[in-house]
């Protein structure tokens, strides 16, 4: 049982890693390009995974700064807008 447990965990984490590397940016990849990284997961699945995680991956995940995102699209009103207060 322990064993079919241990078997879709590193199933999973291989799917993860595949996925991940492949809705990453191609500037945000670390150490390799993606194209190295997608083929050094499919050949060597968990092992690949784990590099993946460990080395690869970027810093700060791509959906990790969501309210910075939506700070920076807030909508500022006129009397608060620097650039509609400079052209009055």
């Amino acid at each position: 049982m322990i064993d079919v447990i241990l078997a879709l965990v590193l199933i999973g984490l291989w799917f993860y890693g595949i996925i991940d590397c492949a809705r990453t940016n191609q500037e945000s990849v670390r150490s390799l390009p993606k194209w190295a990284w997608l083929l050094i997961l499919i050949v060597f699945q968990s092992f690949g995974a784990i590099a993946w995680l460990i080395a690869g991956r970027p810093k700060s995940a791509p959906g990790s700064n969501v309210k910075a995102r939506r700070a920076s699209k807030r909508i500022i009103p006129p009397d608060d807008n620097p650039d509609f207060l400079s052209k009055l």
